[in-house]
């Protein structure tokens, strides 16, 4: 594997590398010796019955997932639960562009799909960690579409589900912002296909890539009410260039348009022959749809339509000023309407 000086425990918190041997790729190409980065939180019990699987999302990795989700005395409680966070595909720590080697390298990394995630994820879980159960699957944005996935896949396994700020196929607005995304980062001089020595290089880009997700996602009330402010910034740019540019800036571009690639071609009908009702009709799992009110990527009214379709589905539209990016966690109130919303979920019987 190639190091990458972003990609680390150090900066991403222990996790384990998994390798689930060939995984047979949707795209019809094989991805041999797939690796899964994995953290672990809390212990299984005796009857193997106490377990919550948390995908990660766009960009993001199982820090990230520990840092706003997780903790004792929260609803997802490592002292009552054994919590797995597994990085998707793609996302760096996982099997990636940047650390792959031979002909999947960089631009060369196959298509991967959310399915083959949560293949990937089925995988470790029932031959690595020899489960039959998992009390919740949950995650958001794309972690919320891992989890739509494993739900309609495999219903039998998946006891209760939350789908926070995602959904179960991508819209077409949603399809636009990827491409525009993407086309960011490609057309950054430096790109060169995807054959960059060094991922800096491609620092034009991931620049527009950094503003692209400041646009799409934030909300307009973050700026007009200077929600920043309390974050330490005293201007817009300011924010920009201390917040969101150092965030983004240290990633990887192959890496980036793996997962906006994945995100952009989700659609769990596929299933069905494209029929979502279908698809959503086959979720047993007790269910929570809970988007973010001013979240622009996935408005409330995509996810109430959905949740229409599963079965005794619990919708609840959560609010933050943060929009789509609320997931970071840096608003207290919000995090808090989510530990109660899971709490209910995990006490339903």
């Amino acid at each position: 594997m190639s190091l990458h000086p972003y990609y680390n425990a150090e900066n991403h918190g222990p996790y384990e590398i998994i390798n689930i041997g060939d995984l047979d790729l949707a795209c019809g190409k094989t991805l041999h010796n797939c690796e899964l980065a994995v953290a672990t939180h809390g212990q299984l019990n005796e009857n193997k019955d106490n377990a919550i699987l948390i995908p990660t999302w766009y960009s993001g990795t199982s820090k990230i997932i520990q840092d706003v989700f997780i903790g004792t005395g929260r609803a997802i409680d490592p002292d009552k639960y054994f919590v797995i966070i597994v990085n998707q595909i793609g996302n760096g720590l996982s099997s990636s562009p940047h650390n792959t080697l031979g002909i999947y390298a960089k631009a060369g990394f196959p298509t991967i799909s959310i399915a083959d995630d949560v293949t990937a994820q089925h995988r470790l879980v029932t031959e690595h960690l020899g489960l039959t159960k998992l009390a919740l699957v949950m995650g958001g944005s794309m972690g919320a579409q891992q989890t739509y996935e494993w739900a309609v896949r495999y219903p039998s396994m998946v006891d209760r589900m939350a789908a926070i700020a995602g959904t179960a196929r991508t819209s077409d607005i949603n399809k636009i912002i990827a491409d525009t995304i993407i086309h960011g980062l490609r057309t950054d001089p430096s790109f060169s296909h995807g054959d960059y020595v060094d991922s800096q290089a491609v620092s034009a880009g991931l620049t527009q890539h950094a503003r692209l997700m400041t646009l799409y996602g934030l909300s307009a009330s973050f700026f007009e009410q200077q929600h920043y402010k309390p974050l330490g910034f005293d201007s817009v740019e300011a924010f920009f260039e201390g917040f969101m540019k150092p965030y983004f800036s240290p990633m990887d571009p192959n890496n980036l348009i793996t997962m906006l690639e994945k995100w952009r071609a989700v659609d769990v009908s596929a299933l069905e022959g494209g029929n979502l009702r279908a698809a959503l009709g086959r979720i047993t799992a007790k269910a929570l749809i809970m988007p973010i009110s001013q979240d622009m990527f996935f408005p409330p009214s995509m996810c109430l339509a959905e949740a229409e379709m599963i079965k005794d589905a619990v919708f609840y539209a959560s609010s933050s000023p943060s929009g789509h990016l609320g997931l970071f966690g840096v608003d207290g109130d919000w995090i808090r309407e989510v530990d109660n919303q899971l709490a209910e979920l995990l006490g339903r019987k």
